[in-house]
């Protein structure tokens, strides 16, 4: 198996992060080391093709931006709109609709079969790696799981989730079920 390629920096994803640190605030190192894990898996299930490496970064430094932007536990709509704003106000010229789906299809726990599946089933195998801390590890070796966790630390991401989740929904049972039926999809 082709070892896992890690990319300590990554500009375009430093860039667009860097204009909602101050709204992400305290919660920045762990969601952008979130993003970064994600990344490097999605690019993994993609042979590191350049081709996709512009759209899978745009579409994790987006995913779950909502959370903090408009406060929202179902979150994927509006991040994935502020990421086809962005997209649109920068000129990066990425297929809106690959765009969108990479974020709106991520917690899908069936595999995605639409269009732009490759991406799209990246990003969302990606994801749920991440999110089950390599639990859920899509077939990666738990070796790479724990070198891409070693890069990038969680720094108290998932504690965030559940943080959010309270403040958000009023209690953590109550904001798990809003984020769940939000967010979950067949």
């Amino acid at each position: 198996m082709t070892p896992i390629k890690i990319k300590r920096l990554r500009p375009h994803v430093e860039e667009i992060l860097a204009r909602y640190q101050a709204e992400i605030g305290q919660d920045f190192n762990g969601y952008r080391n979130h993003v970064y894990r994600t990344i490097t898996y999605a690019m993994h299930f993609l042979g590191n093709d350049d081709q996709y490496e512009r759209m899978v970064e745009t579409a994790f430094a987006y995913h779950d931006i909502g959370l903090w932007t408009d406060h929202e536990l179902a979150y994927l709509e509006p991040s994935e709109e502020v990421a086809i704003a962005d997209n649109e106000t920068f000129g990066w010229e990425l297929d809106p609709n690959t765009l969108r789906a990479a974020i709106h299809w991520h917690h899908k726990i069936t595999p995605y079969k639409g269009l732009n599946h490759l991406v799209v089933e990246a990003c969302r195998k990606a994801d749920w790696i991440d999110a089950s801390k390599g639990m859920i590890h899509k077939g990666l070796p738990k070796s790479y799981i724990k070198e891409v966790e070693e890069a990038f630390p969680n720094f108290g991401f998932h504690d965030t989730l559940l943080r959010l989740a309270k403040d958000y929904g009023g209690s953590t049972l109550v904001g798990g079920i809003k984020v769940t039926r939000g967010i979950v999809k067949w």
